[in-house]
């Protein structure tokens, strides 16, 4: 079938994007689902820095890729042997397919799926193929979802069924925010009652986090971002306490376990200094891969701490989405607040520049606006 969508031409465009322009819109050639996936009709998704990071070099990818990988919408075609979601349920679409059988899904969620990673890596379906083509040259998939689309191939394991009290902005920002930052907070940092968390970097990411650490209600949280206009919306959401990282570093401002959530080695140092004796400092950001952190090994070993990696916020998709919209019916994870502005496909190179600034916490692309 025929499609639109915005597809990643170059890596390492100049700033700023919406003059450079480095993702076109246009049509594509889609195929059908394959054995064990489905066709979605895109209603919403997400933009994220997992986007923006495939744009600017940060995240090493092969183009042209159509970008996109927190979204959600409704099946519209199943493929072979999937019988266990209905065409026509909303479903929320996540980023590492997991297979089941590898080692890394025997952890629960602890380490990432061996397969999933390697066709997220290679831009294709988790079965090895590449659905999407254009004037007849394949075109690589992102994350095994691609939504940056009127329409998405993805394989039963990158969705997950949701009721259709979920409005599609809600469900998009789960699959990839929520579920990186919340999950973090539930899975990695594990927060005891009375027990604070600080959170640092301020995105779709780490709001999730900070919304997931109220609703939890073990003890304060304690918000960390450069931006004012940031650190008031984490106020809103129910902060404690808000600080800059200068701040951090002046007034020796430590929580019990802190979470890294700007995918930069700076804020890793920051969230590290604000971690007190025992307790676990856990990183969800992708810094660029050649980037480096400065901390002391002899703190480490005399203050008894412990640093956590936590990739999709250690989640098993299936396991934890419907915890997270449990809080939301409850009123208790306001994801609605986190959605800054709605943008139709024609605006993503913009969209990306605001990202890159900051001056959005979620910008959700609406295929059909």
């Amino acid at each position: 079938m025929r499609i639109t969508g915005a597809v990643l031409e170059e890596v390492g465009a100049s700033r700023p994007y919406a003059t450079s322009r480095p993702l076109s819109v246009g049509e594509l050639e889609l195929a059908d689902p394959g054995p064990g996936e489905v066709l979605v009709r895109v209603e919403a998704a997400g933009v994220c820095h997992s986007d923006l990071s495939v744009v600017d070099g940060h995240r090493a990818r092969p183009v042209p890729m159509l970008l996109g990988h927190e979204a959600a919408g409704r099946v519209v075609q199943r493929g072979e042997g999937v019988d266990d979601v209905a065409v026509g349920q909303r479903v929320t679409m996540t980023f590492l397919p997991r297979c089941g059988v590898c080692a890394g899904c025997r952890t629960q969620g602890r380490l990432p799926c061996a397969a999933g990673t390697a066709s997220n890596t290679a831009g294709t379906l988790l079965s090895g193929r590449r659905a999407l083509s254009r004037d007849g040259s394949p075109v690589h998939h992102h994350l095994g979802v691609s939504a940056f689309a009127t329409h998405a191939v993805v394989d039963r394991a990158s969705v997950v069924p949701v009721d259709d009290d979920v409005p599609p902005e809600v469900a998009a920002v789960l699959g990839c925010a929520v579920l990186t930052g919340g999950g973090a907070l539930l899975n990695a940092v594990r927060p005891a009652a009375g027990e604070s968390v600080v959170v640092v970097g301020l995105g779709g990411v780490g709001m999730s986090a900070l919304l997931a650490a109220v609703a939890l209600g073990r003890g304060p949280v304690i918000a960390v971002d450069a931006l004012p206009h940031k650190l008031e919306l984490a106020l809103e959401l129910g902060a404690t306490s808000v600080h800059t990282p200068a701040e951090v570093a002046e007034q020796g401002v430590r929580g019990d376990h802190a979470l890294e959530c700007a995918g930069h080695p700076r804020a890793f140092e920051t969230a590290f200094a604000a971690t007190r004796p025992g307790g676990r400092t856990v990183t969800v950001g992708l810094p660029d891969p050649a980037a480096l952190a400065h901390i002391s090994p002899a703190v480490v070993t005399a203050e008894a701490r412990t640093v956590i990696g936590s990739y999709l916020g250690s989640a098993v998709p299936a396991r934890d989405l419907p915890r997270f919209i449990a809080w939301w019916r409850e009123g208790r994870l306001p994801i609605d607040r986190l959605v800054t502005r709605r943008i139709h496909l024609d605006e993503i190179n913009e969209a990306m520049d605001d990202l890159a600034e900051g001056r959005a916490v979620r910008q959700v692309v609406v295929p059909d606006a």
